[in-house]
Protein backbone atom coordinates (compact mmCIF):
# COMPACT_ATOMS: atom_id res chain seq x y z
CA UNK A 1 0.00 0.00 0.00
CA UNK A 2 1.19 2.94 -1.01
CA UNK A 3 1.06 5.71 2.48
CA UNK A 4 -0.51 9.11 1.61
CA UNK A 5 1.81 11.84 3.86
CA UNK A 6 0.97 13.83 5.94
CA UNK A 7 1.75 17.93 5.61
CA UNK A 8 4.09 17.71 8.35
CA UNK A 9 5.38 14.04 7.12
CA UNK A 10 6.78 15.67 4.05
CA UNK A 11 10.50 15.64 5.03
CA UNK A 12 10.01 11.98 5.61
CA UNK A 13 8.35 11.49 2.44
CA UNK A 14 11.11 13.22 0.53
CA UNK A 15 14.08 10.90 2.00
CA UNK A 16 11.27 7.73 1.29
CA UNK A 17 10.84 8.95 -2.44
CA UNK A 18 15.08 9.33 -2.68
CA UNK A 19 15.14 5.77 -1.24
CA UNK A 20 13.20 4.77 -4.27
CA UNK A 21 15.34 6.72 -6.34
CA UNK A 22 18.53 4.59 -5.37
CA UNK A 23 16.49 1.46 -5.40
CA UNK A 24 15.29 2.06 -9.34
CA UNK A 25 18.65 2.63 -10.25
CA UNK A 26 20.22 -0.28 -8.51
CA UNK A 27 21.79 0.59 -5.55
CA UNK A 28 20.19 -1.17 -2.56
CA UNK A 29 22.77 -0.30 -0.34
CA UNK A 30 22.01 3.93 -0.61
CA UNK A 31 18.59 2.32 -0.40
CA UNK A 32 18.53 0.60 2.63
CA UNK A 33 20.57 4.21 3.88
CA UNK A 34 17.54 6.20 3.37
CA UNK A 35 15.00 4.28 4.84
CA UNK A 36 16.67 3.66 7.48
CA UNK A 37 17.48 7.80 7.73
CA UNK A 38 13.55 8.10 6.64
CA UNK A 39 12.78 5.43 9.51
CA UNK A 40 14.20 7.48 12.37
CA UNK A 41 12.89 10.95 10.90
CA UNK A 42 9.24 9.37 10.96
CA UNK A 43 10.24 8.18 14.86
CA UNK A 44 11.42 11.71 15.59
CA UNK A 45 8.59 13.23 14.29
CA UNK A 46 6.19 11.43 15.82
CA UNK A 47 7.63 11.87 19.23
CA UNK A 48 6.66 15.17 19.57
CA UNK A 49 3.28 15.45 17.54
CA UNK A 50 1.25 18.51 18.74
CA UNK A 51 -2.56 17.80 19.61
CA UNK A 52 -3.55 19.26 16.13
CA UNK A 53 -0.87 17.08 14.04
CA UNK A 54 -2.81 13.73 16.29
CA UNK A 55 -6.24 15.20 15.06
CA UNK A 56 -4.77 14.84 11.41
CA UNK A 57 -3.26 11.46 12.08
CA UNK A 58 -6.87 10.12 13.65
CA UNK A 59 -8.46 11.27 10.50
CA UNK A 60 -5.96 9.93 8.03
CA UNK A 61 -8.06 8.63 5.16
CA UNK A 62 -6.56 5.34 4.96
CA UNK A 63 -6.87 4.31 9.05
CA UNK A 64 -8.29 1.05 9.54
CA UNK A 65 -11.95 1.67 9.72
CA UNK A 66 -15.58 -0.57 11.65
CA UNK A 67 -15.10 -2.38 8.60
CA UNK A 68 -11.53 -3.04 8.23
CA UNK A 69 -11.26 -3.74 12.46
CA UNK A 70 -14.80 -6.01 12.67
CA UNK A 71 -13.27 -8.40 10.14
CA UNK A 72 -10.22 -9.08 12.54
CA UNK A 73 -11.89 -8.78 15.47
CA UNK A 74 -14.97 -11.08 15.05
CA UNK A 75 -16.08 -14.40 13.55
CA UNK A 76 -19.24 -15.12 12.00
CA UNK A 77 -20.35 -11.01 11.96
CA UNK A 78 -24.05 -10.21 11.46
CA UNK A 79 -25.50 -6.88 10.68
CA UNK A 80 -28.38 -6.14 12.25
CA UNK A 81 -30.11 -3.19 10.35
CA UNK A 82 -33.11 -0.80 11.15
CA UNK A 83 -34.56 1.38 14.34
CA UNK A 84 -37.48 -0.42 13.67
CA UNK A 85 -38.97 3.44 13.98
CA UNK A 86 -38.21 5.24 10.49
CA UNK A 87 -35.09 3.76 8.63
CA UNK A 88 -31.88 2.33 8.29
CA UNK A 89 -28.53 4.46 8.89
CA UNK A 90 -25.06 3.18 7.49
CA UNK A 91 -22.87 5.92 9.36
CA UNK A 92 -23.52 3.43 12.47
CA UNK A 93 -23.06 -0.28 11.99
CA UNK A 94 -23.72 -3.26 14.53
CA UNK A 95 -24.68 -7.01 14.92
CA UNK A 96 -23.52 -9.92 16.47
CA UNK A 97 -20.19 -11.92 16.34
CA UNK A 98 -18.06 -14.28 18.07
CA UNK A 99 -15.31 -12.22 19.76
CA UNK A 100 -11.68 -14.03 18.67
CA UNK A 101 -9.54 -12.88 21.55
CA UNK A 102 -12.19 -14.24 24.07
CA UNK A 103 -12.50 -17.91 22.33
CA UNK A 104 -15.42 -17.11 19.98
CA UNK A 105 -17.20 -15.32 23.12
CA UNK A 106 -20.79 -13.80 21.58
CA UNK A 107 -20.14 -10.03 21.54
CA UNK A 108 -22.26 -7.27 20.37
CA UNK A 109 -20.23 -5.09 18.32
CA UNK A 110 -21.37 -1.29 17.25
CA UNK A 111 -19.54 1.74 15.78
CA UNK A 112 -19.11 4.29 13.17
CA UNK A 113 -18.02 3.77 9.90
CA UNK A 114 -16.13 6.12 7.81
CA UNK A 115 -15.57 4.40 4.38
CA UNK A 116 -12.30 4.17 2.65
CA UNK A 117 -13.18 5.45 -0.75
CA UNK A 118 -15.23 8.01 -1.84
CA UNK A 119 -18.59 6.12 -3.07
CA UNK A 120 -18.45 4.19 0.88
CA UNK A 121 -17.75 7.68 2.06
CA UNK A 122 -20.71 8.81 0.40
CA UNK A 123 -22.95 5.77 1.41
CA UNK A 124 -21.33 6.09 5.14
CA UNK A 125 -22.28 9.54 5.29
CA UNK A 126 -18.52 10.09 6.38
CA UNK A 127 -19.44 8.35 9.53
CA UNK A 128 -21.32 10.89 10.72
CA UNK A 129 -24.89 8.99 12.67
CA UNK A 130 -28.65 10.31 11.83
CA UNK A 131 -30.71 10.07 14.65
CA UNK A 132 -31.87 6.49 13.44
CA UNK A 133 -28.30 5.22 13.65
CA UNK A 134 -28.75 5.85 17.54
CA UNK A 135 -32.01 4.33 17.99
CA UNK A 136 -30.65 1.48 16.19
CA UNK A 137 -27.78 1.87 18.60
CA UNK A 138 -30.35 1.55 21.38
CA UNK A 139 -32.35 -1.41 20.28
CA UNK A 140 -28.92 -3.39 19.66
CA UNK A 141 -27.56 -2.38 23.48
CA UNK A 142 -31.26 -3.58 24.97
CA UNK A 143 -30.93 -6.99 22.89
CA UNK A 144 -27.15 -7.71 23.98
CA UNK A 145 -28.68 -6.84 27.67
CA UNK A 146 -31.81 -9.15 27.07
CA UNK A 147 -29.30 -12.22 26.19
CA UNK A 148 -26.32 -11.08 28.71
CA UNK A 149 -24.08 -10.70 25.71
CA UNK A 150 -20.93 -8.08 26.32
CA UNK A 151 -20.69 -4.95 23.74
CA UNK A 152 -18.02 -3.66 22.25
CA UNK A 153 -18.21 -0.33 20.42
CA UNK A 154 -15.80 1.51 17.92
CA UNK A 155 -15.77 5.13 17.66
CA UNK A 156 -14.18 7.51 14.30
CA UNK A 157 -16.46 10.31 14.13
CA UNK A 158 -16.45 14.08 13.54
CA UNK A 159 -19.76 14.18 15.41
CA UNK A 160 -23.38 13.30 14.48
CA UNK A 161 -24.92 14.35 11.26
CA UNK A 162 -26.07 17.88 11.54
CA UNK A 163 -28.40 18.74 8.80
CA UNK A 164 -31.87 19.68 8.75
CA UNK A 165 -33.26 16.14 8.53
CA UNK A 166 -31.61 14.83 11.21
CA UNK A 167 -32.75 17.62 13.97
CA UNK A 168 -36.41 17.39 12.08
CA UNK A 169 -35.92 13.41 13.81
CA UNK A 170 -34.78 14.41 17.07
CA UNK A 171 -31.18 13.66 16.96
CA UNK A 172 -30.04 15.30 20.21
CA UNK A 173 -33.08 13.14 21.75
CA UNK A 174 -31.71 9.92 20.32
CA UNK A 175 -28.30 10.61 21.69
CA UNK A 176 -29.65 11.54 25.11
CA UNK A 177 -31.30 8.05 24.71
CA UNK A 178 -28.46 6.07 23.15
CA UNK A 179 -26.40 7.62 25.97
CA UNK A 180 -28.79 6.66 28.60
CA UNK A 181 -29.39 3.04 27.10
CA UNK A 182 -25.35 2.64 27.30
CA UNK A 183 -25.39 3.62 31.22
CA UNK A 184 -28.37 1.50 31.80
CA UNK A 185 -26.85 -1.87 29.89
CA UNK A 186 -26.85 -4.60 32.44
CA UNK A 187 -23.65 -6.41 30.57
CA UNK A 188 -20.33 -5.52 30.24
CA UNK A 189 -19.84 -2.06 28.00
CA UNK A 190 -15.87 -1.67 26.26
CA UNK A 191 -15.46 1.56 23.89
CA UNK A 192 -12.61 2.16 21.87
CA UNK A 193 -11.88 5.59 20.31
CA UNK A 194 -10.13 4.29 17.48
CA UNK A 195 -9.62 7.26 15.44
CA UNK A 196 -11.77 11.31 16.25
CA UNK A 197 -14.37 10.48 18.82
CA UNK A 198 -16.34 13.99 19.01
CA UNK A 199 -18.96 15.30 20.23
CA UNK A 200 -22.12 13.41 21.62
CA UNK A 201 -21.95 11.64 18.33
CA UNK A 202 -18.96 9.86 19.98
CA UNK A 203 -20.36 9.98 23.80
CA UNK A 204 -23.64 8.45 22.30
CA UNK A 205 -21.26 5.18 21.65
CA UNK A 206 -18.81 6.05 24.79
CA UNK A 207 -20.78 5.19 27.80
CA UNK A 208 -19.05 2.16 28.76
CA UNK A 209 -17.35 0.51 31.80
CA UNK A 210 -13.70 1.00 30.00
CA UNK A 211 -12.90 3.29 27.97
CA UNK A 212 -10.08 2.66 25.12
CA UNK A 213 -7.80 4.72 23.26
CA UNK A 214 -5.64 4.13 19.94
CA UNK A 215 -2.15 6.27 20.69
CA UNK A 216 -2.87 8.96 18.10
CA UNK A 217 -6.60 9.24 18.74
CA UNK A 218 -8.44 12.53 19.63
CA UNK A 219 -11.93 12.61 22.06
CA UNK A 220 -13.52 15.58 22.93
CA UNK A 221 -16.65 17.93 22.86
CA UNK A 222 -16.51 19.60 19.53
CA UNK A 223 -14.07 19.56 16.90
CA UNK A 224 -10.79 22.07 17.28
CA UNK A 225 -12.30 23.45 14.06
CA UNK A 226 -15.74 23.77 15.63
CA UNK A 227 -14.21 25.30 18.84
CA UNK A 228 -12.07 27.63 16.79
CA UNK A 229 -15.66 28.77 14.81
CA UNK A 230 -17.39 29.41 17.51
CA UNK A 231 -14.60 31.33 19.54
CA UNK A 232 -12.70 33.24 17.02
CA UNK A 233 -14.99 33.15 14.22
CA UNK A 234 -12.55 31.59 12.08
CA UNK A 235 -12.96 31.28 8.13
CA UNK A 236 -12.82 27.58 6.56
CA UNK A 237 -9.69 26.82 5.26
CA UNK A 238 -7.72 28.57 8.67
CA UNK A 239 -5.72 26.14 10.44
CA UNK A 240 -4.10 28.27 12.91
CA UNK A 241 -6.89 28.54 15.46
CA UNK A 242 -7.97 25.03 15.26
CA UNK A 243 -4.79 24.25 16.04
CA UNK A 244 -4.51 26.89 19.08
CA UNK A 245 -7.82 25.37 19.80
CA UNK A 246 -6.39 21.46 20.07
CA UNK A 247 -3.45 22.01 22.07
CA UNK A 248 -6.02 24.00 25.04
CA UNK A 249 -8.99 21.66 24.55
CA UNK A 250 -6.47 18.46 25.93
CA UNK A 251 -8.02 15.67 23.29
CA UNK A 252 -5.01 13.41 23.54
CA UNK A 253 -4.89 10.03 24.38
CA UNK A 254 -2.45 10.76 26.70
CA UNK A 255 -4.52 13.68 28.16
CA UNK A 256 -7.95 11.82 28.23
CA UNK A 257 -6.16 9.12 30.70
CA UNK A 258 -4.66 11.77 32.97
CA UNK A 259 -8.01 13.09 33.22
CA UNK A 260 -9.96 10.26 33.93
CA UNK A 261 -11.64 10.05 30.85
CA UNK A 262 -9.85 7.35 28.81
CA UNK A 263 -8.94 4.29 30.76
CA UNK A 264 -6.01 2.68 28.19
CA UNK A 265 -4.04 3.77 25.70
CA UNK A 266 -3.24 1.14 22.90
CA UNK A 267 0.07 1.81 21.12
CA UNK A 268 -0.24 2.27 17.65
CA UNK A 269 2.88 0.91 14.93
CA UNK A 270 5.45 4.00 13.91
CA UNK A 271 3.78 6.46 11.82
CA UNK A 272 0.35 5.21 13.09
CA UNK A 273 -2.23 2.56 12.35
CA UNK A 274 -2.56 3.25 8.67
CA UNK A 275 1.10 2.46 8.18
CA UNK A 276 0.55 -0.89 9.80
CA UNK A 277 -3.24 -1.66 10.23
CA UNK A 278 -2.71 -5.73 10.68
CA UNK A 279 -0.58 -4.69 13.97
CA UNK A 280 -3.00 -2.09 15.35
CA UNK A 281 -5.88 -4.16 15.25
CA UNK A 282 -4.61 -6.99 17.03
CA UNK A 283 -3.16 -4.28 19.59
CA UNK A 284 -6.55 -3.28 20.37
CA UNK A 285 -8.16 -6.67 20.11
CA UNK A 286 -5.39 -7.60 22.70
CA UNK A 287 -6.63 -4.34 24.84
CA UNK A 288 -10.24 -5.13 24.54
CA UNK A 289 -9.79 -8.95 26.15
CA UNK A 290 -8.02 -7.87 28.69
CA UNK A 291 -10.17 -5.26 29.61
CA UNK A 292 -13.27 -7.14 29.09
CA UNK A 293 -11.62 -10.51 31.49
CA UNK A 294 -12.63 -8.47 34.45
CA UNK A 295 -15.97 -7.96 33.84
CA UNK A 296 -17.41 -11.03 32.82
CA UNK A 297 -18.31 -12.04 36.53
CA UNK A 298 -19.21 -8.97 37.94
CA UNK A 299 -22.97 -8.75 38.64
CA UNK A 300 -25.40 -6.26 36.40
CA UNK A 301 -25.81 -3.91 39.32
CA UNK A 302 -21.87 -3.42 39.99
CA UNK A 303 -21.85 -2.93 36.31
CA UNK A 304 -24.03 -0.21 36.32
CA UNK A 305 -22.73 1.05 39.68
CA UNK A 306 -18.95 1.27 38.14
CA UNK A 307 -20.11 2.78 35.08
CA UNK A 308 -21.91 5.34 36.47
CA UNK A 309 -19.22 6.14 39.07
CA UNK A 310 -16.69 6.30 36.36
CA UNK A 311 -18.89 9.66 34.59
CA UNK A 312 -19.25 11.16 37.66
CA UNK A 313 -15.60 11.00 38.82
CA UNK A 314 -15.05 12.49 35.50
CA UNK A 315 -16.64 16.10 36.51
CA UNK A 316 -15.24 15.81 40.02
CA UNK A 317 -12.64 19.08 40.52
CA UNK A 318 -9.82 18.59 42.90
Amino acid sequence: MTVTYLEFEKPVATIAARAGEYRAAGDEGAAKHADGAARRLLAETYARLSPWQKTQVARHPQRPHFGDMVRVLVDDFTPLAGDRAFGEDQAIIGGLGRLRSQGGMPVMIIGHEKGNDTASRVKHNFGMGRPEGYRKAIRLVEMAGRFNVPVVTLIDSAGAYPGIDGEERGQAEAIARSTEAFLAAPVPVIAAITGEGMSGGAIALAAANRVLMFEHAVYAVISPEGCASILWRTAEGDTNKPAEAAESMRITAADCKRFGIADTIVPEPLGGAHRDPVAAIAALAAAISAELTPMLDMTPAALRKARRNKFVEMGRVL
